[in-house]
């Protein structure tokens, strides 16, 4: 994603959604002052009895077609967010706050500052708890991971009531699960410390079902990385505790890319 200021309506008719093949790629211009967030659908289908009737089995948003005019993904999704300042800093992160589809890493070219690599780089559906995975259609692969927030509802899960601060809303299990496997991205509603990133002047480069990095050199392309934690935790190990989700083992997920191909799905608003 580059910074160039364009016409919002150009921006907005680009911005609402595209399919992307395997390896390909699309580049697109953001204005110099946006907010906005990007995911994948995945398993998606068209009915060729029904005009505009395009649904996906993961991070939906409700259109009937490919274009999502301003609706938002349906969770779960991985969410790349960005909130983009002109001649300040850049806020970014992945967030698996509202659950997770499919791995992703958000790297940067160019710009000033910290500019750190982020993401979540591995395969969570196989290994996702009972109670927060989400089937497919034919009810024998796992295709999405729930938050908890979205499988139970409850304030606690949700830093929602009582909990709707980050001195009473505390990492439980569930999060600490994505946590764990993915210890750059957010994992419930106040996880900021580790998880929001900051750039300058950047372009922003998002990949779905990135290939693996290197754990010796995990930085931005032009940015040595600062004291981090790692995008993958390799120290996790399974200790057999159906129960103990923090230390479920994650799959790294090499081959995803070459065998799917994905429907973009964006959801923005303009900063005044």
């Amino acid at each position: 994603m580059a910074r160039n200021p364009l016409q919002r309506r150009v921006l907005s008719s680009l911005l609402n959604g595209f399919s992307l093949q395997p390896s390909s790629s699309l580049s697109l211009n953001a204005p110099s002052t946006w907010s906005g967030r990007m995911w994948a659908r995945t398993l998606c289908t068209t009915d060729s009895t029904t005009a505009n009737n395009f649904t996906c089995q993961t991070g939906d948003c409700g259109s009937n077609k490919i274009e999502c005019l301003g609706g938002g993904a349906a969770p779960p999704a991985t969410l790349a967010e960005f909130t983009i300042q002109s001649g300040g800093l850049d806020f970014y992160d992945v967030s698996l706050v509202d659950g997770y589809n499919l791995p992703m890493l958000i790297s940067i070219q160019g710009g000033s500052g910290n500019c750190s690599t982020t993401g979540c780089l591995v395969d969570l559906n196989e290994v996702c708890p009972s109670d927060l995975r989400v089937q497919g259609l034919d009810g024998k692969e796992s295709v999405a991971c729930k938050s908890a927030c979205e499988a139970f509802g409850s304030p606690q899960y949700c830093c929602s009531g009582a909990y709707g601060n980050p001195n009473t809303c505390k990492p439980t299990s569930y999060s600490q699960f994505f946590k764990n496997a993915c210890p750059r991205a957010y994992s419930y509603a106040y996880d900021d410390a580790t998880s929001t990133f900051t750039c300058s002047g950047a372009d922003y480069v998002i990949t779905f079902c990135p290939s693996i990095p290197n754990q010796k050199s995990q930085g931005g392309g032009d940015h040595p990385e600062a004291v981090l934690p790692p995008l993958i935790n390799d120290t996790m190990i399974f200790t057999g505790n159906p129960q103990d989700y923090s230390k479920a083992t994650p799959k790294q997920t090499t081959h995803m890319a070459t065998l799917i191909a994905l429907t973009l799905g964006l959801s923005l608003w303009w900063l005044s």
